[in-house]
């Protein structure tokens, strides 16, 4: 690992320690069984294809302390390290999870979403389909950082197109976004 990005990641450390305890004591809390704060991403959450050979589990992820107002929540998984020009890389967006939701079970991201309560819906990730696309970095690159987000939204439901990228569904998401928690991991082979 270079030194900038060891000096990255506990920079990155620091901060998310800094946010978390601001975001624990102003709202919004984000937490899961699966993904340790600033740890590695088991190898059950890792995606199986591309020469990664995880079980590709979408990881279960919980909240609380949503803000009055709430009406719905969206989740989304992001890799700004990916080498994609500058876009980084979507692992999973869904959106349209009822306000009574606190909560994702392990494996809900199925491309089909049969885990996922009523109404909610998943915009295809970068790797071209809906559902939990895990991380897969390439071979010998350095340690990739994981954004798990919850958005607490102003609105019932957010209505996209059908073929919506990750993208756009963020960039609806981050407007009716009334509160946000966020939880760092990182991956690399």
């Amino acid at each position: 690992m270079t030194i900038l990005r060891t000096l990255k990641l506990a920079a990155l450390g620091v901060a998310t320690m800094l946010s978390t305890q601001v975001v624990r004591a102003e709202g919004l809390e984000l937490s899961s069984p699966d993904i340790k704060v600033n740890e590695p991403i088991p190898a059950a959450q890792v995606f199986n294809g591309f020469g990664c050979t995880g079980q590709n589990i979408s990881p279960a992820l919980n909240w609380k302390n949503a803000p009055a107002g709430t009406k719905s929540f969206a989740v989304m998984v992001h890799d700004p390290d990916a080498p994609t020009g500058g876009a980084g890389f979507w692992h999973w967006v869904v959106l349209n999870l009822p306000a009574s939701t606190t909560g994702l079970p392990r494996g809900a991201g199925t491309v089909d979403g049969k885990g996922l309560p009523a109404g909610a819906k998943q915009i295809t990730t970068d790797y071209g389909n809906p559902g939990w696309g895990g991380p897969c970095p390439p071979q010998g690159s350095e340690p990739h950082m994981y954004y798990f987000t919850v958005y607490a939204l102003k609105v019932d439901k957010l209505d996209l197109p059908a073929n919506a990228t990750a993208s756009l569904a963020g960039f609806m998401i981050n407007a009716n976004a009334i509160d946000k928690a966020v939880i760092t991991a990182f991956y690399s082979r």
